[in-house]
C-alpha cells in the first residue's frame, strides 16, 4: 500500500484498485451543525450534509413527497397541447397506440399509459418494436400497419426526439403523432403533434433530469386534469388513482439510472412503497421468480427486477416485458415471468461470451498502443455480437477502464448497433447528437450517462476519431485524480443492522444520491473464498472484536480480489457499502467491498 501523509482518507494515496481515499465532506462542521439543528444522529447527518442536504432541506429529502415536489405538468412545453389531443382521442373514441422503446424505461412507460387508459375505460395498444428486426426508435413500416390497424393517434414513449423521418411519413399518412421522450434533442424537432421532453432546447422547466416515466406520469397528471374538466368520470367512471401506478414510476425511473434527486426522489421513496404492496401482479410474479426477499429497494429494482424485463427484448421477445406489467391474469403473470427468467439467464450467458471477446479485443488494441493509460474513448466492435447484450458489455467495459465505452455489433451488411456508457462528467448523449449532426451515424441519441447509435462499417474509424477528440478534455477533467469519496469510517462491530437501517433513512439512492461508502479499518481477513461468477468472498475480523461478512463482486482476477484471496490473517483497510442480507429471513448485514489496501 501507498501512505503519504495527510494524502487522503487514513493516509491512503494509492489502493489496490489504484485509487485515493478522500472524505466525502470537506466540512465536518456542515455534518455537526446540521445534527445539531434537526436532532439527527450525527453520522447520518455526515452522510446528508455530503450530498449538500441543508437544515432547510433536510426535511423534504428524509420525507420525499409528491406534494412537495410534483410540478405543474404545463411547465413542460407541449404538454398541455398533448394532453388536449390526447383527452380528444379518449372522449371520440379514437384507436390509440403507444409506441415504445424496448428497455425498462420504455416498458415501464408504455405500461402506464395502458393502464392509465384501462382505469379511464377505454383501450390501448402497445407495440414495442423488435430489437433486431426494427432497431432503435419509431419507425414508418410500424407506423403504418397501426394505421392500417385504424390507429389515429401514437404516442411515442422513451422514443421519437430523433426520428424526424418516420414522423414526417406518419404526419404524410393523416397520423398524429405525440413524443414522450426525454433524450438529448436537436435543435429541429421531428414534425410530430406535440414533443414532450424536458431536454428540448426551449423547455424551461427544468426537469431534464427525469426518465421517460417521469415524464409520462406528469403527462398522466395532465391528462387527468384535463379528463376531469370535461366531465369525463362524472356517473360510472371512477377517476384513476395515479398513485397506484408508481410502482411502474420507480421501476423505470431506477433502471435507467437518472438522478434520485427532487422529484425522482419522491417518485421512487413512494413507487418503492406501492411496489412493496404488490399490486401488480406481474410485478409480484417477477419478484417471487428473482427471490426478491424483505423490503423493496432500489437494488432489487435495478438489479433483480429491471434485467428480467429488460431480458425479453435482449433475446428477441420484446414484447414480453410491457404485457408482464399490465396483466390482470395471475396465471399468465406466473408464465410470463417464469419465461423472462429464463431469457435472463440465456442472456447471461450471451453476454458472458461477447464480454470475454470484447475485453480480449481492448486489451490487445492497448498493448499495440503502447500507452500507460487508456485513451479517452473505449471502442469494441465486431460482426455476429448480440445487439441485445452490448449496452450491459459496455457498462462493464466502462467500469474496468474508467473511460466512455462503446460495443458495437456489426450485421452481415455492415451496418452496426451500437450502445455506450459514460463516466460522471462526460455527457455522451451530446457527443453522439453533434456525431449525427456532422454526419458520421445514420441514427443515435440518447443522454448524458447512456448512449445508442447506428453506423456504416466504414464510418466507424471516423467516429471513434471524432467523438474521441471531442470527449477528451472532458475525460482528463473527470480523471484527473481517481478518487473514492468515503463518508466516514466503521469498525467491525459497528456495521450493524441497526447502522444500516439508520442509514437507508437517507435513501434511496442511486444516480446522484450515491449509497454511503465506509472504511473498515484495521479489519484482519479471517476467510476469503472464491464464490459464483468470480466474486470474493470473506469474513472480516476486527481489532475490537466483531466480524463482518463481505463480497467484492467480479474482482477474483483482479488485484483487489488476488490480495483478499492471499491475505488470510493480514490487516486491510477495507472501503465498502453495507447491505441488508435477509437470506432465508433472517435480518443481517454485509459489506459489499469496492477496495482496500493491505498494511
Amino acid at each position: 500500500m501507498d501512505y503519504e501523509p495527510d494524502s487522503g482518507f487514513l493516509g491512503v494515496g494509492r489502493s489496490l484498485t489504484g485509487r485515493r481515499w478522500m472524505p466525502r465532506l470537506s466540512d465536518d462542521r456542515l455534518a455537526l451543525q446540521l445534527a445539531q439543528q434537526t436532532d439527527i444522529p450525527e453520522l447520518l447527518a455526515r452522510v446528508l450534509a455530503a450530498r449538500g442536504v441543508t437544515t432547510e432541506t433536510c426535511e423534504a429529502h428524509l420525507n420525499p413527497t409528491l406534494k412537495t415536489f410534483l410540478p405543474d405538468p404545463s411547465s413542460l412545453i407541449d404538454m398541455d397541447k398533448a394532453s388536449e389531443r390526447i383527452a380528444d382521442a379518449i372522449t371520440s373514441n379514437e384507436h390509440v397506440a403507444v409506441f415504445g422503446d424496448y428497455d425498462v424505461d420504455g416498458a415501464t412507460s408504455s405500461a402506464l399509459l395502458k393502464r392509465y387508459f384501462e382505469m379511464a375505460g377505454v383501450p390501448l395498444r402497445i407495440y414495442i418494436p423488435d430489437r433486431i428486426k426494427e432497431g432503435y426508435g419509431p419507425n414508418a413500416p410500424a407506423f403504418l400497419k397501426l394505421k392500417e390497424l385504424g390507429v389515429s393517434l401514437i404516442i411515442t414513449v422513451d422514443c421519437g426526439t430523433m426520428a424526424h423521418k418516420p414522423l414526417g411519413i406518419a404526419k404524410e399518412r393523416g397520423l398524429d403523432v405525440v413524443v414522450v421522450d426525454h433524450h438529448q434533442a436537436e435543435v429541429l424537432l421531428p414534425p410530430a403533434f406535440a414533443v414532450v421532453n424536458p431536454n428540448r432546447l426551449d423547455d424551461t422547466s427544468g426537469l431534464g433530469q427525469l426518465a421517460a416515466v417521469g415524464v409520462v406520469f406528469l403527462l398522466l397528471v395532465a391528462l387527468n386534469r384535463t379528463l376531469r374538466a370535461r366531465g369525463w368520470f362524472e356517473g360510472d367512471r371512477a377517476e384513476p388513482k395515479l398513485l397506484d401506478l408508481l410502482d411502474l414510476t420507480a421501476l423505470g425511473t431506477v433502471c435507467d439510472v437518472v438522478p434520485l434527486t427532487g422529484l425522482n426522489r419522491a417518485l421512487v421513496t413512494q413507487g418503492l412503497k406501492v411496489l412493496g404492496a404488490r399490486k401488480n401482479i406481474g410485478l409480484a410474479a417477477l419478484g417471487d421468480v428473482s427471490k426478491l426477499e424483505g423490503t423493496p429497494g432500489t437494488y432489487h429494482a435495478g438489479f433483480l427486477l429491471g434485467p428480467r424485463v429488460n431480458a425479453g427484448g435482449r433475446v428477441g421477445r420484446a414484447d414480453l416485458g410491457a404485457r408482464l406489467l399490465t396483466t390482470h391474469d395471475a396465471s399468465e403473470a406466473d408464465e410470463i415471468a417464469a419465461a423472462l427468467d429464463t431469457y435472463n439467464r440465456e442472456r447471461q450467458a450471451i453476454e458472458a461470451v461477447v464480454l470475454e471477446q470484447a475485453l480480449e479485443q481492448v486489451e490487445v488494441s492497448l498493448a499495440r498502443s503502447g500507452a500507460n493509460q487508456p485513451p479517452p474513448l473505449i471502442i469494441a466492435s465486431a460482426k455476429g455480437w448480440h445487439p441485445g447484450v452490448i449496452g450491459i458489455v459496455a457498462s462493464r467495459l466502462k467500469d474496468k477502464y474508467e473511460r466512455p465505452t462503446f460495443v458495437i455489433a456489426f450485421d452481415g451488411k455492415g451496418v452496426g448497433k451500437g450502445s455506450g456508457r459514460s463516466i460522471p462528467g462526460v455527457d455522451l448523449g451530446r457527443a453522439i447528437t453533434a456525431a449525427l449532426e456532422a454526419g458520421l451515424l445514420t441514427n443515435g441519441g440518447g443522454h448524458a450517462m447512456a448512449a445508442g447509435l447506428t453506423l456504416a462499417e466504414n464510418k466507424l474509424e471516423a467516429f471513434h476519431e471524432f467523438l474521441s477528440a471531442r470527449i477528451a478534455n472532458d475525460v482528463l477533467s473527470a480523471g484527473e485524480t481517481r478518487l473514492l469519496k468515503l463518508d466516514g469510517a466503521l469498525t467491525t462491530q459497528a456495521a450493524s443492522r441497526e447502522m444500516f437501517e439508520l442509514l437507508e433513512q437517507a435513501g434511496p439512492y442511486g444516480a446522484g444520491n450515491p449509497e454511503p461508502r465506509f472504511a473498515v479499518p484495521r479489519a484482519r481477513v479471517v476467510r476469503a473464498d472464491r464464490v459464483g461468477q468470480n466474486h470474493v468472498r470473506c469474513i472480516l475480523a476486527g481489532d475490537e472484536g466483531g466480524r463482518l461478512k463481505s463480497i467484492a463482486f467480479r474482482a477474483a482476477d483482479s488485484p483487489l480480489g488476488e490480495a483478499l484471496l492471499n491475505g488470510r490473517g493480514a490487516l486491510f483497510h477495507i472501503a465498502g457499502r453495507l447491505r441488508a442480507d435477509d437470506w432465508q429471513g433472517r435480518r443481517d448485514v454485509q459489506l459489499q467491498i469496492d477496495d482496500a489496501v493491505q498494511l
